[in-house]
């Protein structure tokens, strides 16, 4: 073994061994890996995804994103239904939940950023490696144990959650990025090319609290916004993926969650409640017509207008003080974007192989 931590997973003798660690996130995801093996293999595609569902219509929207890129925090949307905040199903007849709960972060958790989460983390929850107080109260700023505390808690402690958890198809698919490299824009809109092409890829940044080891962000692809939990070929999900959202007119979105003005270091987070505010635009639908602007480096087209966000942040070029160090760390990403694809370029089409980014020369 190369570290502390074993999780093994025999689908053939239906066992899952765990040693060395006592995260509920662990169970979770071997389950999740056992969904990624059966749910293609009978036309459902499995999804690392969080869900909410529009309280009229009931149509659901997806967001895609490794840990730390805000799936659990934005699908805690008091405007909207909760299906789940981390793994779900696309069926033939809609979305659903494959899990009873929820498992956010609890780091810096407050009252007023995240209301429904710290309301849910109350008798009945379980928390993971928080430290309590002199008055055994939750110290939810404490790290000394490590960054990456947690809670787990019943779907019904959210108060908007909708029992059963499920919902119809999807109006909007959102792929959630922290980059650190503070070049990707706030929000773009995809082609359905360009969508398969960053679903394979799952580019975010490692950020400090996920894994062990991890100080600063770093830069990291997981296919499907989840390979180590994958069974098939990334490309199998990706086209299960886009013939969904084409059979259903599903929208795609990339949201940028990180670093705006500068990467790390030098710029600043995107502020939760900017990035509140897209999603909201998103759902209303006030962004399909929004103006647009083609990004010269990925392709995709960067939304310009968007309700209650400044205008400047959303052309991340405008907000860099230097924009020659903007050119050279957009060129940075767009190569790590080429590098990491060539894995999977055997087995996509040619159209989504174009679909990525063009490094300038």
């Amino acid at each position: 073994m190369g570290s502390k931590t074993s999780v093994d997973l025999s689908i053939e003798d239906q066992e899952l061994v765990i040693l060395g660690t006592e995260y509920a996130g662990e169970m979770k995801k071997g389950v999740f890996t056992v969904a990624n093996y059966f749910g293609p293999k009978r036309g459902i595609l499995s999804m690392h995804c969080s869900a909410t569902a529009d309280k009229q219509s009931g149509r659901s929207s997806l967001l895609f994103g490794l840990s730390g890129t805000g799936k659990t925090t934005l699908s805690a949307d008091p405007k909207r239904n909760l299906i789940g905040d981390d793994e779900h199903c696309w069926s033939d007849q809609g979305i659903f939940n494959i899990e009873g709960g929820c498992y956010a972060k609890a780091i810096n958790l407050t009252p007023e950023n995240e209301p429904e989460i710290f309301e849910a983390l109350r008798f009945g929850a379980v928390l993971e490696n928080v430290v309590l107080d002199q008055d055994h109260l939750v110290d939810y700023t404490n790290v000394s144990v490590t960054e990456n505390t947690r809670g787990a808690y019943p779907i019904e402690f959210i108060q908007n959650a909708k029992i059963p958890c499920v919902a119809g198809h999807p109006t909007d698919v959102i792929f959630l990025t922290c980059d650190a490299f503070g070049v990707l824009p706030p929000v773009s809109s995809l082609s359905p090319a360009q969508a398969m092409y960053h679903f394979i890829s799952g580019y975010t940044a490692k950020v400090a609290g996920t894994e062990i080891g991890v100080k600063e962000p770093s830069a990291t692809f997981s296919a499907c916004f989840g390979g180590p939990f994958l069974v098939w070929h990334p490309n199998k999900y990706a086209e299960m993926l886009a013939a969904k959202m084409k059979q259903q007119g599903t929208r795609v979105w990339l949201v940028n969650t990180g670093w705006s003005g500068g990467a790390y270091g030098t710029g600043n987070r995107i502020k939760l409640a900017n990035t509140r505010a897209i999603i909201d635009a998103i759902h209303s639908g006030a962004l399909v017509k929004a103006k647009t602007q083609r990004d010269p480096v990925f392709g995709f087209d960067v939304v310009t207008e968007c309700p209650n966000v400044p205008a400047e942040i959303l052309i991340p070029r405008n907000v860099w003080a230097d924009k020659t160090a903007f050119d050279t760390t957009a060129k940075k990403l767009a190569d790590l974007f080429a590098k990491n694809f060539a894995a999977y370029e055997g087995g996509v089409s040619a159209e989504v192989k174009a679909a990525g980014p063009i490094s300038p020369a």
